[in-house]
């Protein structure tokens, strides 16, 4: 389930930092929420696609460290992101 090369650039000119930013945690964070959100629709459909689940399951996983190491680095950004994303009530 990889991104289209259209969509990866939106989200990099929406969540980049500054002007050359290609990697920073909070793009990263957008780009696997994005994967993910993709991922959970093929899985509501193909129930029985286990080794998709597991899949699932890492790029959350990868994803909550990110948000933690946001969260402990820069409290502010971390709820502007979150808010941002719609990932946590």
């Amino acid at each position: 389930m990889a991104l289209l090369q259209q969509r990866k650039q939106e989200l990099i000119s929406e969540y980049q930092i500054h002007e050359t930013d290609t990697g920073s945690a909070d793009l990263q964070v957008a780009m696997l929420s994005e994967r993910i959100n993709r991922l959970s629709l093929h899985l509501r459909s193909n129930k029985k696609d286990h080794a998709s689940r597991m899949g699932l399951m890492k790029m959350i996983g990868t994803r909550k460290r990110l948000l933690s190491y946001i969260q402990k680095q820069d409290e502010k950004r971390y709820r502007a992101l979150i808010a941002k994303l719609g990932i946590r009530g």
